[in-house]
């Protein structure tokens, strides 16, 4: 398994599949890119089902033990099934998505690979999801929600960004969690620094205080050094799972990121938060992504601590050891 410099082993891989979306959510940062959702049509730059495997096989010879298929929303891609047929047999495979295409499909895919899936479900109430995803989609991800149960997927997790506009729906999400075997609850902090409007930002940390007044059980997970919340009960006794993602300004989460990050038209991408360290992967040979692999993985550099770091009035400034990186563009 290849390592940075900073001695973080590169496990898993985030692959997305297309940037187009049939959402349009508010707070969409289309995995660090910015708001490059295009047409519903499919694209001429997104990689193919070949190109997609090529890539997974080849990073499985250095140890990646995990893929997760993104967007955009990757159910748009009707070669789904197959993609995820042709994974390695040694990764675990897991999806991101809006949950408005499992029904019908959820099972198919299961029988492909799929082990696990992120549904985002960032209210309880029709108006509310709708003011946020600008879709009136609501039913139809509930829907969604319950066919990926019914296909045997566990767990279901429920990605929920938390902002000023879905705040004050935390915990009834956490109720409904907490009262429904099978689903957990993700809890994302929104990121300004990749979507703009800073306003809209709320403290995560009250978040935080909140659910450890409620929580039956506390459990620290060593990835990103999160900490997740068990509710109505403890892990050993069907409690509902509640985990925050709170990776703005944190040092410790970035300290302890294992993910390298691919866009859909076959660029790596070492940190989520840049847009400095494309890196193309020529015409995907196998030697090529090799090549582009490595220099990734030993290019990667936490963002807060390293690529960012408090001046002396404590505010945060790009490292001067980095100013210089050369910029590679996917146009």
């Amino acid at each position: 398994m290849l390592s940075d410099e900073f001695g973080r082993e590169v496990s898993g891989v985030r692959v997305s599949l297309t940037d187009r979306c049939n959402f349009d959510c508010v707070y969409c940062h289309n995995e660090g890119l910015g708001d490059t959702r295009g047409p519903m049509d499919p694209q001429e730059d997104e990689m193919t089902a070949d190109e997609v495997v090529r890539f997974l096989e080849v990073v499985a010879e250095f140890g990646v033990e995990k893929v997760k298929f993104t967007g955009g929303e990757p159910m748009l891609r009707q070669d789904l099934e197959e993609i995820i047929s042709r994974t390695p047999d040694s990764m675990e495979v897991s999806m991101t998505t809006n949950g408005t295409f499992l029904p019908g499909r959820a099972e198919g895919l299961v029988e492909a690979g799929l082990e696990r899936v992120n549904v985002s479900q960032d209210a309880m109430e029709p108006e509310a999801f709708a003011e946020v995803t600008k879709t009136g989609a609501y039913e139809r991800v509930i829907e969604g929600v319950e066919s990926a149960l019914d296909a045997g997927l566990d767990p279901v997790k429920l990605n929920m960004v938390v902002f000023e506009r879905t705040a004050g729906y935390v915990p009834q999400m956490v109720d409904h969690v907490a009262e429904n075997p099978g689903l957990q609850l993700q809890l994302i902090e929104y990121m300004p620094e990749l979507t703009g409007k800073p306003e809209w930002a709320i403290d995560i940390e009250r978040v935080h205080n909140w659910l450890a007044e409620q929580a039956d059980e506390i459990e620290h997970r060593e990835m990103h050094d999160r900490k997740r919340y068990w509710i109505g009960g403890t892990s050993d006794e069907d409690g509902g799972m509640v985990e925050i993602v709170d990776p703005v300004e944190n040092p410790t989460f970035c300290a302890n990121c294992h993910r390298v990050r691919v866009t859909h038209d076959g660029y790596l991408k070492g940190c989520l938060n840049r847009n400095d360290d494309l890196k193309p992967m020529g015409d995907m040979t196998r030697d090529e992504i090799r090549d582009a692999f490595r220099e990734t993985v030993a290019q990667r550099v936490p963002f807060y601590g390293e690529y960012m770091v408090r001046n002396g009035d404590g505010e945060w400034e790009m490292n001067d050891d980095y100013l210089d990186f050369g910029q590679v563009t996917s146009d």
